[in-house]
């Protein structure tokens, strides 16, 4: 395992004991609202302060875009880019569907990334051009090749529902193509579960680099593509990402087209 990716798997199992311990305990926090429909609690920011804390530990000269701390030396040649608990809400309902995301990118381009899932003590990571790996087993994405035939996951837009018509539409044509549309709540997880074949395809609009840079390195890994709505390059500055494996991609993102 690469010494970067090592480091933010100790931090990233660090983050998932705070967050376990915490979850026992869910009418003890003090949970305040960031936007509608968007909420954070001590859990997210005691999280967030051990990652950084083993990571500026073993590299003091890198960089940082966290959820909740923001940026902080992000001209950095190396930047970490964190969610320190993707699932918020699930996690304060005592919905078993959230995770830790950590990825590093140098010079912009992804170059390591951990998903942590605390609930089930899964361990997904990738290393540019080494693969991704579920708890050192190597995973691939799904075979599927129709789009009927094909399990989708998704997300709503909950923090910014202008994009709701939008994505409504792109909902309402998906349902009528593929087999199954699931929305579990936690991107970086869903995009883990791509990279292991567990759906077979994913879009989002709305998210945000710290939702997106780790899962995204993982399907890519594993032998997906990713892109952005029109399936280039853009997801991480726009925050719309299609995921999925090489077969479906191009049928998935003529589906999410406005219809001519």
């Amino acid at each position: 395992m690469h010494p970067m990716l090592n480091t933010a798997v100790k931090a990233a199992r660090k983050a998932g004991s705070i967050i376990s311990r915490a979850s026992f305990d869910l009418d003890k926090l003090t949970v305040r609202s960031k936007h509608q429909n968007d909420f954070v609690s001590e859990v997210d920011h005691a999280a967030e302060e051990a990652i950084i804390s083993v990571l500026r530990e073993a590299y003091p000269r890198h960089g940082f875009l966290a959820e909740e701390s923001g940026a902080r030396d992000a001209d950095a040649e190396y930047v970490w880019v964190i969610d320190p608990l993707d699932g918020t809400t699930n996690f304060l309902h005592g919905f078993p569907q959230y995770c830790v995301s950590i990825g590093l990118l140098h010079k912009g381009v992804q170059q390591q990334a951990v998903v942590y899932d605390p609930n089930r003590n899964e361990l997904f990571t990738a290393s540019k051009g080494v693969g991704a790996y579920l708890n050192d087993r190597r995973i691939r994405v799904s075979r599927t090749d129709k789009l009927e035939d094909a399990l989708m996951g998704t997300g709503f837009p909950y923090r910014e529902v202008s994009h709701l018509d939008e994505y409504l539409r792109m909902f309402r044509n998906m349902t009528l193509a593929c087999s199954g549309i699931r929305r579990p709540g936690a991107a970086a997880l869903d995009l883990a579960w791509v990279a292991a074949g567990r759906i077979d395809g994913f879009w989002e609009v709305g998210l945000s680099p710290w939702d997106m840079a780790a899962g995204a390195l993982l399907v890519r890994e594993a032998g997906g593509l990713v892109g952005d709505l029109a399936g280039e390059e853009g997801y991480l500055d726009n925050g719309r990402i299609v995921a999925s494996n090489g077969k479906l991609f191009a049928a998935i993102l003529k589906i999410l087209q406005p219809k001519p």
